[in-house]
């Protein structure tokens, strides 16, 4: 069994040595661990810190995001026939030492990803209420597309085995913390929570949050991109209903005026618009049901190509 623990890393020439040199030399359950930093575009000193410290570290040449930087993280794994991939900041927020208990869910076959739970005693001291209320909000929206509870959709102190990495196809750049939950859970593998421990430094800012409107964008376009992809029959027949029932209510406005007034003058137009509605929702309806066969073949293709990756990487 072999784990590979991976951090991202922009500019952290401060704090990564300490991470490095603080992480277990070996975990119960793993023969070979081996230590990954994915430096995302630095222009200081990590890379050669990382190395200094027994890292193996992947270059890229412009700053990709920590989807980028995740995406990187899992073809190196696979490609190294790592059994667990653990990712854990560079920043020194998190305990590396609750690594094993991270992973102890995957070793045990209770689980095939594991996720971080920061909220398990309420909000950690310093972190900003708006912070603590904007994760809680994407959370719910999380655990709504994939009809699963999710404590702490954002944590980024995760650990996946290697058969949810061969399956993972991400699109995102920006993030992937919420894209694998919601994919893998799409393709029927089981999470385990786990409660976590997290330091939040005043001075430091978030790579992906330290615009709250930006992330609240981005990450709401995600949400809203897997929803569309892994549940368009019902994506599209909620709209399709929406616009119905619009037209309806439009129509029968002008119905009841042509009751009891003899004219529909001056609604006409609003009938014309009740029909228009009408007619929408049968086209959206229609295009319901194209999504969903076009979503059975997404995911028979996804399957052929984990077999591919299997045969190439294995």
């Amino acid at each position: 069994m072999k784990i590979v623990v991976y951090m991202p890393a922009l500019n952290e020439e401060l704090t990564i040595a300490g991470v490095l040199n603080s992480l277990p030399k070996s975990i119960c359950g793993f023969q070979k661990m081996q230590m990954l930093v994915v430096n995302d575009g630095s222009v200081d000193s990590t890379e050669i810190i990382a190395k200094e410290c027994g890292a193996t570290v992947i270059n890229h040449t412009r700053n990709k995001g920590v989807g980028g930087a995740f995406q990187s993280a899992v073809e190196f794994a696979l490609q190294n026939k790592a059994d667990v991939l653990v990712s854990i900041d560079a920043d020194g927020q998190f305990d590396v030492n609750q690594i094993p208990n991270l992973v102890e869910p995957i070793i045990y076959k209770k689980a095939d990803f594991t996720i971080g739970n920061r909220f398990d005693k309420g909000k950690p001291t310093d972190m900003p209420k708006i912070k603590y209320w904007g994760n809680k909000k994407v959370s719910n929206m999380v655990s709504f597309v994939s009809d699963t509870e999710i404590l702490d959709a954002s944590c980024g102190f995760r650990a996946y085995s290697r058969e949810c990495l061969l399956s993972l196809n991400l699109q995102g750049q920006f993030t992937y913390t919420h894209e694998t939950i919601l994919d893998l859970l799409n393709k029927g593998f089981k999470v385990s929570q786990v409660s976590v421990d997290v330091k939040y430094f005043e001075e430091r800012v978030s790579r992906v949050a330290n615009s709250i409107t930006k992330y609240a964008l981005k990450t709401s376009s995600i949400i809203f991109k897997c929803l569309k992809d892994y549940k368009p029959l019902q994506f599209f027949l909620t709209i399709a209903l929406i616009v119905l029932i619009l037209g309806m209510l439009l129509g029968s406005f002008v119905l009841w005026h042509w009751v009891f007034e003899g004219k529909i003058t001056p609604y006409k137009s609003f009938g014309f618009i009740a029909l228009a509605l009408c007619g929408m929702s049968v086209f959206i309806a229609t295009l319901a049901f194209l999504a969903d066969m076009l979503n059975r073949i997404r995911i028979n293709q996804e399957k052929i190509l984990v077999l591919m990756k299997r045969r190439y990487y294995d």
